[in-house]
């Protein structure tokens, strides 16, 4: 699927998390938002806390809205949930949409602590070492964000970004996804 970011109301499906330390799972929630800032759609998703089911659990979001007319997936982070690692090019694949992952600082990477934290770690390092390298984004915000992309030019997902981009650096998708997961989390309410 081509985005068309200069398109009039385009929809991104924002994805982002919340858990707090000692959780065996994290909430995944997603917020689908038109590029004039209107909520259009949401969904809730888990993801194990050190596991490996980061990607079919966006996938699985993507697929239970069921939305043909969502144009891109944003994700915030694609480590998430203690190394939980979202294989970037296989969302964009299985959801036939392409994916902007987002992380907002310099990181020197995470091999060292993946090696510390897990007493098998092959499998998890060779998924990190698959991603791609990350993309520094200058926006008109005067902020900067780190991408790795899928299935999209770092042109058109720059426009992605900033037409989501109120303030700072953080799409507004993503960061009502982070609200609402951390509310979902907070309130302790159970969900399949």
């Amino acid at each position: 699927m081509r985005v068309h970011p200069n398109k009039r109301a385009i929809r991104v499906l924002g994805i982002a998390e919340s858990f707090r330390k000692g959780d065996s799972r994290s909430v995944l929630a997603g917020v689908v938002m038109r590029s004039d800032l209107v909520v259009d759609g949401v969904c809730l998703g888990r993801a194990t806390v050190g596991g490996d089911d980061a990607t079919s659990s966006i996938v699985s979001m993507n697929r239970r809205l069921d939305r043909k007319d969502v144009n891109a997936i944003m994700l915030s982070g694609c480590i998430i949930s203690h190394y939980n690692i979202v294989d970037v090019d296989a969302v964009a694949e299985k959801t036939g949409r392409p994916v902007i992952c987002l992380t907002y600082r310099e990181s020197a990477g995470i091999e060292e602590a993946i090696r510390l934290r897990f007493e098998d770690p092959a499998g998890k390092l060779a998924r990190y070492r698959a991603l791609e390298e990350r993309t520094r984004v200058a926006l008109r915000t005067g902020q900067t964000v780190y991408a790795r992309l899928a299935s999209i030019s770092e042109l058109d997902a720059l426009r992605v970004i900033e037409s989501f981009t109120l303030q700072g650096g953080v799409p507004e998708p993503v960061r009502l996804a982070k609200l609402l997961a951390h509310g979902v989390r907070a309130s302790g309410q159970a969900f399949a």
